[in-house]
């Protein structure tokens, strides 16, 4: 479909507080025109029946790493653009490409291909920048991330690589390590979004971090410190930090496998669906059967083995990424959670479009806004996706 005007009517339109039971989208020119109540004449507009399913904005996915059988380090363009598509088939309108820990000059290559498949990325999922996940960790908390790379912060290097590019939007770090607060306020400095991850800092560490930058934590729970005992005396962790200061941001692996069920609404009762954002950390088995498979880049990535709906290592010591698709996400937080429709799919739109910066254009159906729009059921399986007011998937 590639008319510049389309109307989508038929619909139950959701809105971040509200559903509209019988609405009608109208889009212009990739941008959203018009939620009308009712249906509406839009002379010469391709049209979509949503048949009384959902229209939802697209989802946006904060933190990903692949799927269909590629991955973003695999460093082709093939790669990136197969993700997209994959992606979109489960509703990721927009997404943020993941990288692992690893060489300095395979880095470098993957924010290079990234400006080269940007271009060229028009079926699937919009990127919408890197983020950049190590090598500056904790090797205490690396889950399935190489310890080979594992450093702590080097401002010659982390300085050359900002430099080199200006698609890098987020930076995942341990901020208790020497030198990580001076690298969270570079980051800050240059437009970068500084998030907590893979980290054994205490509450004490974390709020230093968070005032220097530091102000999402990276799928929350996984690879970070609670309460620990030093000598004789507890310090809050990570998680209990990320409760207590109110103002932080967490990211979420809704697969229902990182995440149990009440852990999934104590997060939800505590930071709420404006806090909290839905992310798949998807690896390259997304979308693909359970097996053997390959975490980061064929190259030089680790071996790892998909069962129970998830990734592991091997020795079945510590998951190794998610296979999770954005549709999973929503249905878990609503069939899980007990979360309302509305709240879960603003967690995987409005939210991450405030928390990279877009809400002016992404992340709600309003006017004037991307046309970035999906229509589901009620079990959210999702029938299209439209980004920048293009169809790119229907469901045969």
């Amino acid at each position: 479909m590639q008319s510049q005007r389309l109307k989508i009517y038929n619909g139950q339109v959701i809105t971040p507080y509200k559903i509209i039971k019988q609405a009608a989208v109208l889009i212009e020119g990739g941008k959203i025109v018009a939620i009308i109540e009712g249906n509406a004449d839009f002379p010469d507009a391709e049209e979509i029946d949503a048949g009384g399913d959902y229209i939802s904005p697209g989802f946006i996915d904060l933190h990903i790493h692949g799927g269909g059988g590629h991955d973003f380090m695999d460093n082709t363009i093939e790669a990136f653009l197969g993700i997209a598509e994959t992606h979109a088939r489960y509703g990721t309108t927009a997404m943020c490409p993941t990288t692992l820990t690893s060489e300095k000059e395979d880095l470098l290559e993957t924010l290079r291909i990234y400006e080269q498949a940007d271009q060229l990325n028009h079926k699937g999922a919009a990127f919408i920048g890197m983020h950049l996940e190590g090598p500056y960790f904790a090797l205490s908390q690396r889950g399935a991330q190489d310890p080979r790379y594992i450093r702590d912060p080097d401002p010659s290097e982390y300085k050359e690589i900002l430099a080199s590019t200006n698609v890098i939007k987020r930076w995942s770090a341990a901020p208790e390590l020497k030198g990580a607060i001076e690298f969270g306020r570079y980051l800050k400095s240059n437009g970068v979004l500084a998030a907590v991850a893979h980290t054994d800092a205490i509450y004490e560490e974390v709020l230093e971090a968070f005032e220097n930058g530091y102000t999402l934590a990276t799928h929350f729970y996984s690879s970070m410190s609670g309460v620990t005992r030093r000598e004789c005396f507890r310090y809050a962790g990570v998680v209990e930090s990320g409760y207590l200061i109110d103002e932080m941001d967490v990211e979420i692996i809704a697969d229902g496998v990182h995440l149990p069920a009440p852990l999934l609404k104590l997060i939800f009762k505590i930071k709420g669906a404006g806090r909290t954002a839905l992310i798949t950390d998807a690896m390259r088995a997304a979308g693909m059967p359970p097996g053997d498979s390959v975490l980061g880049s064929l190259k030089n990535g680790l071996k790892v083995i998909i069962e129970d709906g998830v990734a592991k290592l091997p020795d079945r010591s510590s998951f190794a990424g998610s296979v999770a698709t954005a549709d999973r996400l929503v249905r878990n937080m609503v069939q899980m959670a007990g979360v309302s429709l509305e709240d879960a799919v603003r967690m995987i739109s409005k939210t991450p479009a405030r928390i990279m910066g877009l809400e002016h254009r992404k992340g709600a159906l309003v006017a004037g806004k991307d046309a970035d729009v999906l229509i589901f059921d009620k079990d959210i399986n999702i029938r299209h996706t439209i980004v920048n007011g293009k169809l790119v998937y229907s469901r045969p």
